[in-house]
């Protein structure tokens, strides 16, 4: 009978160390591929978008305002939209979510 008490218990102690983390290191891996790689694509592609923007594009704005682009800014980082016959507004190039229309190349 002593000598059960001293048998080592075969599920627990030395083990992996690693496979003890397998799953914390899935969920990871899985985040990663399914989270925070698409946004950072998205995140590159409106920088490229935002850097490609020229007069004459029609654009949409994170208000909802769809206007042609009159005028830039660089340096301000402020463009001017036309949005309708005689009116122009002044916004920041960061406002502009899309490009719908690029302008019509000669």
């Amino acid at each position: 009978m002593h000598a059960l008490l001293f048998m080592a218990n075969p599920g627990s102690g030395g083990g992996n160390p690693i496979m003890a983390f397998a799953p914390l290191i899935m969920i990871i891996v899985v985040m990663y591929f399914f989270m925070i790689r698409p946004q950072a694509k998205k995140q590159k592609e409106l920088k490229a978008m935002m850097e490609n923007l020229e007069k004459g594009d029609k654009v949409l704005t994170n208000g909802g305002i769809i206007g042609t682009i009159q005028g830039i800014k660089e340096a301000e980082g402020l463009i001017y939209l036309k949005i309708a016959e005689n009116l122009k507004i002044e916004m920041t190039r960061a406002a502009i979510t899309q490009v719908l229309k690029k302008k019509k190349e000669a």
